[in-house]
């Protein structure tokens, strides 16, 4: 599929310069269009360099507690003002909004921006958002100056359904599955587990550190990531777990390639397994929580084990068996890979292609 002459810009409310799901799909997406031939550009904030040529920056964040997370987003005149600029100088045909009721700049450019706009949905909270029930009167009328609504998962389309009037189509995340496929190992002499996150309660690591006590000497557990509570679990964590904190994209694709099991015990909160299709295309076999926004990638003991999540005993015992039954791994492995070949993100741009199309088309009237 080739769309030259289509420009597109693709927008992110969150710093690229933090770990993230979002961010990964705005930059993710925008290489594999432009392999299409689409001139996607990413407009975002960034808390220092941004991490490749050719994105514009809207400024610094700061950190704001949202579902059970902390999110690092801006907002401003000064912000408004470069969002708007950029778009006045590049042109776009259509504007695609990750989140478009964030603060920031794609709340800014879903009000005033005069361009077709795509909006993407991944929030998955348990019962009612609480943003979206506090202001649904205005946010309905915003969400309305959508052209096109898309949602990760059927969970974030059952939360924006119950939110908003309209329909939105299901466009699961995409992953960069050569960038896992290709990486080089990172050295890890004996049996590794991984676990890649931010440290808070939604992410279940405090229930991995209780499973993980136990499993034997000869097991090494990788910990990514940070949060508000890493000093707490890393002063009582048990032998044997190295605490990383932040790693680069590169380092966390070698760490992948070279994990024997990738371990996700979230709660709850989780819109779309991202992080399992980045394991399943490293190599990694996956271990993994029952619930929905994993449950949607990852089929129970076919590309990984799912037990239920905050159950530290279950989770310890898929853990051991995994260890010790190589067979097994394998076969997670296997699936696994052809699992993440079917969410690649060259798939999801070929997607999106027809459907910036579609919101070119409409010159959908701004209310």
């Amino acid at each position: 599929m080739s769309a030259d002459g289509l420009r597109v810009l693709i927008v992110c409310p969150y710093s690229l310069s933090v770990f993230g799901g979002v961010q990964d799909q705005a930059l993710g997406l925008s290489h594999s269009l432009r392999e299409l031939g689409v001139d996607a550009r990413v407009l975002a904030p960034c808390d220092g360099p941004p991490p490749e040529p050719g994105i514009t920056v809207v400024g610094p964040t700061r950190a704001v507690v949202a579902n059970g997370s902390v999110a690092q987003i801006t907002s401003g005149r000064a912000v408004a003002a470069r969002a708007l600029e950029a778009v006045r100088v590049f042109e776009p045909d259509v504007i695609h909004l990750h989140e478009p009721l964030v603060p920031g700049p794609t709340q800014v450019l879903l009000l005033g921006a005069p361009v077709p706009i795509v909006g993407t949905f991944h929030a998955a909270v348990t019962g009612e958002h609480p943003w979206y029930r506090a202001f649904r009167p205005p946010l309905n009328r915003w969400v309305r100056r959508l052209a096109i609504r898309t949602a990760v998962s059927e969970e974030a389309r059952r939360l924006a359904e119950e939110a908003f009037e309209g329909e939105y189509r299901v466009l699961p995340n995409g992953v960069e599955v050569d960038r896992f496929t290709t990486a080089e190992p990172w050295p890890a002499p004996r049996p590794v587990i991984l676990f890649v996150g931010r440290h808070e309660p939604r992410k279940g690591l405090d229930v991995l550190l209780d499973a993980f006590s136990g499993l034997g000497e000869d097991v090494v557990l990788w910990v990514a990531g940070d949060g508000s509570g890493t000093d707490a679990r890393r002063a009582s964590s048990p032998p044997n777990v190295e605490w990383l904190g932040r790693i680069p994209d590169e380092e966390k694709a070698r760490r992948l390639r070279a994990a024997t099991v990738a371990c996700f015990p979230a709660r709850h909160g989780e819109s779309f397994g991202l992080v399992l299709l980045e394991a399943m295309a490293a190599g990694a076999a996956v271990v993994a929580t029952t619930i929905p926004g994993y449950e949607a990638v990852a089929r129970p003991d076919r590309e990984a084990l799912l037990v239920p999540p905050g159950d530290a005993a279950q989770l310890k015992e898929a853990l051991r068996a995994l260890l010790a039954d190589p067979g097994r791994r394998q076969a997670l492995t296997k699936a696994g890979r052809v699992r993440a070949d079917e969410f690649s993100m060259t798939r999801l741009a070929e997607r999106f292609v027809p459907v910036y199309e579609d919101a070119r088309a409409s010159q959908r009237v701004r209310v």
